[in-house]
């Protein structure tokens, strides 16, 4: 099976962070120029917090980051590791994106503060209010083996669970609906999801930002880091979230594609529908998206209101139709600026990607194969 993928990318640039001038200048002098970061964390180091601070990036990126700096910066004060940090995003970041991040910054202040939340309760990570019991449990031991058994595991890299209660997707379906009355009434321009859905919201476009942050930091970066670290799922620093709506007068299907993400949760919020499976087809790297679908990689996977899909950003799926009533799905696309910033320097993606995987077993078998017969060359023995 061989489908032509398109990458589903945002319309808009996710937040990033900055800082000003502390304590530390002399070492940061001598550091001036080869500001670096290391290639492997320091996995001892407890990062600051860099929330509540008026900074252009997103306050998890620096919290990511700081694991990464020299062995000299960590016991410098904020300010200066924060300095140094933005110096060399800024250095990585062009004065385009940077201007379009200030723009959308602009954008999400205009609606927040003219905007009036119905549903006050979803603003904050209210835990024991929002998640199912069995995955607070999981995720309060935090192994391996707890997350394994609240989950399901259909085809390999697609892992599915309980995760929220009713009482959260009501709360989340209503206040979207909220939104979107006041859109209508006061003929605001909103950005859609991303280019291939055009119904729907930003969910951090209105001040859901912060509780989705913590969604990812506390409760989708701890199950990332196990079943995901060779994509960045133990640095997960950003995040997109948004709701997709399909239906009648709606969105019917979406194309076959990849995410723009590190790692997606895809949650389905309700409501009444049928139709609308996921198709899952295989993780493929850049170089490889559009190739043949093995016949193991195929998965069709039908949407149960507070029920999760976990996959890498890079598995190749689609949407098939709704065929009647309305469906919502929550989504969280994850990402990792570390894992980004090392991929560009990568050229063996066989830790991931199922086509260089066959690549790199074929190489081998060759080889194999090649060396059996000059041995057998050598013994005086007929080559098979």
């Amino acid at each position: 099976m061989s489908l032509e993928v398109t990458r589903k990318e945002n319309e808009q640039p996710t937040p990033a962070t900055g800082g000003h001038n502390g304590n530390g200048m002399a070492v940061l002098q001598s550091m001036a120029t080869t500001h670096r970061l290391r290639l492997n964390p320091n996995t001892e180091h407890k990062p600051e917090s860099y929330e509540g601070l008026h900074l252009e990036f997103s306050p998890l990126l620096f919290s990511s980051l700081e694991r990464y700096l020299p062995p000299p910066m960590l016991s410098l004060s904020r300010d200066s590791k924060l300095h140094y940090m933005r110096d060399i995003i800024l250095r990585y970041s062009p004065e385009g994106e940077r201007t379009r991040v200030q723009k959308q910054r602009e954008y999400r202040q205009k609606i927040i503060s003219h905007y009036q939340p119905l549903q006050r309760e979803l603003y904050a990570m209210h835990a024991s209010n929002f998640f199912a019991p069995s995955f607070l449990k999981a995720i309060n031991e935090n192994k391996g083996e707890s997350f394994r058994s609240i989950m399901a595991e259909p085809t390999q890299g697609v892992f599915t669970f309980e995760m929220l209660q009713p009482h959260f997707c009501e709360l989340l379906l209503s206040e979207v609906e909220n939104f979107e009355k006041w859109v209508h009434e006061t003929k605001f321009r909103i950005m859609r999801p991303n280019t291939m859905n055009k119904f729907g919201a930003v969910l951090d476009d209105f001040g859901l930002e912060t509780m989705l942050g913590k969604l990812m930091e506390d409760f989708i970066r701890p199950i990332s880091k196990v079943f995901f670290s060779d994509v960045g799922g133990s640095t997960l620093d950003s995040h997109h979230g948004f709701v997709v709506e399909y239906g009648v007068n709606r969105d019917v299907e979406l194309g076959f594609h990849v995410d723009d993400s590190e790692v997606t949760l895809n949650v389905c919020l309700g409501k009444q529908f049928s139709g609308g499976d996921l198709f899952f087809r295989g993780v493929r790297c850049d170089k490889h998206v559009n190739t043949e679908t093995e016949s193991d990689e195929i998965l069709d996977y039908s949407h149960v209101p507070g029920r999760a899909v976990l996959h890498r950003g890079r598995h190749r799926h689609g949407a098939r139709a709704t065929t009647s009533g309305h469906r919502v799905n929550l989504l969280l696309w994850c990402r990792s600026s570390v894992f980004r910033e090392l991929r560009k320097y990568q050229k063996d993606f066989s830790s991931w990607c199922g086509e260089c995987q066959r690549e790199k077993k074929e190489r081998q078998r060759v080889s194999i194969a090649a060396t059996k017969q000059e041995l057998l060359k050598r013994e005086g023995k007929p080559a098979t």
